[in-house]
């Protein structure tokens, strides 16, 4: 092997050169790109004036800020809680008239195993009460008729 470097032809130049396309494909987000650099380097010092101007009205102003927006986000976040629940009450509504009628939500496939579970649990508990009342009846007449 050579130690030389290998020189190029100028048809490998060519080859390995961009085209036009990927050249107008890279301008074009350069420009983009430095427009949108440039405008938020705008926006940060357009911020940082007005937060300068606006600190002593905000602070001038917050005995009565503060406590205005505390009511604000708490009135806000009331009237979305209850929003909420409304909307889970009419949904929940809407669900069981559907399962009442006949009409088969979603998840009432869940609903009717999970209800089949719980009755034969409960008939095998009663079923064990019935035997441990016998047998605690059974030892009880043991014990009388010893004494």
């Amino acid at each position: 092997m050579s130690d030389r470097p290998r020189s190029m032809s100028t048809q490998e130049f060519y080859d390995r050169a961009p085209t036009s396309y990927l050249t107008v494909k890279f301008l074009t987000a350069a420009a983009i790109g430095a427009s949108l650099l440039f405008l938020a380097g705008l926006t940060i010092t357009g911020t940082v004036i007005a937060l300068i101007l606006a600190t002593p009205v905000l602070v001038l102003f917050s005995p009565i800020l503060v406590p205005a927006g505390m009511v604000t986000f708490l009135a806000a976040a009331g009237f979305l809680f209850s929003g909420g629940c409304g909307v889970t009450a009419i949904t929940l509504l809407s669900w069981v008239y559907g399962y009442v009628t006949g009409k088969h939500p979603p998840g009432a496939d869940q609903l009717d195993y999970a209800r089949m579970k719980i009755a034969n649990k409960a008939r095998e508990m009663k079923e064990r009460a019935k035997e441990y009342g016998q047998y605690v009846q059974h030892k009880a007449q043991e014990a009388n008729q010893g004494y």
